[in-house]
């Protein structure tokens, strides 16, 4: 980035550039007159072209410089600092054995969910995310982290089985409240998604939203599964591995009512596309709010045209008195 500190009196004094240079021809005019220039042409002083406006062209050149260097000529670098609010964000997973419900196509709830919180992450830039998978028991499988590559190959691993069968949505959502209770984000953020009602585990779910409340905790819960029945693959003794329609058990109050308590909103998915949309909401609803501010820091550069300035004057001078030396 290039500026004068002082433009106006650049314009200002490149004026006289013209005005001086007409002065020098002005002087130019005045003149000795010689009865020969025989006199003097053995001394190679004749008034050559060249010779006659070397010396003015110098001069205006000389002058150009300082008045470009006077109006202190500039470059800069922009700067910026930036301040980010993030937002700390504990992003809960049921893995119970009805999450295998195909209902889903072409995968299972628990692939889609994957999928969908993947694409999530990946849209999210400044915040810390972690993650808690739940069944009868309730892990971090993540804690809060901004390395999306290592949170991303996590979910990759969950699966159906690696907790004890259940669903014990209280304790999930006690342990991401639990992880949370220390952050010092300006917003603490849980996304809660389970395709069941609580049917195991200490901890009522209305008792830990209430607890999440009280700590200023936002609890988003989504829903997930076709209303009515889905099908559900089995391993049969008989016939093999096969679907059987099961009836979708979701209790939807609760997790109504503990987003209400929270200050959170319910979600509902019953196919993929929804689920996805669901999730574009919360990341729109989550916004980490970012602060820039940008400032310039120049540095003078006027020595990059005083200098060859003074070197035409010494140049000027020198010649003057040698190649361009003019009869008087």
């Amino acid at each position: 980035m290039f500026r004068f500190a002082y433009p106006y009196a650049l314009f200002s004094l490149l004026v006289l550039v013209p005005v001086i240079y007409l002065a020098f021809r002005k002087q130019r005019g005045r003149s000795v007159a010689y009865s020969s220039i025989n006199l003097v042409s053995d001394a190679g002083l004749e008034a050559g072209l060249w010779k006659r406006y070397g010396k003015t062209a110098l001069r205006v050149l000389v002058l150009a410089l300082v008045i470009v260097a006077v109006a202190r000529p500039q470059t800069g670098q922009s700067e910026y600092t930036t301040h980010t609010e993030g937002v700390d964000i504990l992003l809960v997973l049921d893995t119970s054995g009805s999450m295998q419900a195909q209902d889903f196509k072409p995968k299972n709830r628990l692939h889609v969910a994957k999928e969908v919180v993947k694409e999530f992450v990946g849209k999210r830039k400044h915040d810390r995310i972690g993650l808690v998978v739940f069944a009868a028991q309730a892990v971090t499988q993540c804690p809060l982290t901004l390395d999306y590559p290592v949170l991303t190959r996590l979910i990759d691993e969950v699966d159906i089985g690696m907790l004890e069968d259940g669903t014990a949505i209280g304790v999930a959502l006690a342990t991401a409240v639990n992880r949370l209770k220390n952050s010092q984000a300006e917003s603490r953020v849980v996304v809660l998604l389970t395709d069941g009602q609580n049917n195991t585990g200490m901890v009522d779910p209305t008792t830990a939203a209430k607890v999440a409340a009280a700590m200023g905790i936002k609890v988003h819960t989504i829903g997930v599964g076709t209303k009515g029945r889905a099908p559900m693959p089995v391993n049969d003794p008989i016939f093999g591995k096969r679907l059987i329609s099961v009836e979708v058990d979701l209790d939807e109050d609760t997790l109504t009512k503990i987003a209400e308590l929270t200050d959170g909103q319910y979600f509902r998915a019953t196919d993929r596309e929804e689920l996805f949309e669901i999730y574009d909401r919360i990341d729109e609803l989550e916004k980490t709010r970012i602060e820039s501010e940008t400032y310039v820091e120049y540095t003078d550069r006027f020595p990059w045209f005083l200098l060859p300035a003074l070197g035409l004057l010494t140049l000027e001078l020198a010649l003057g008195q040698t190649i361009l030396r003019e009869l008087p």
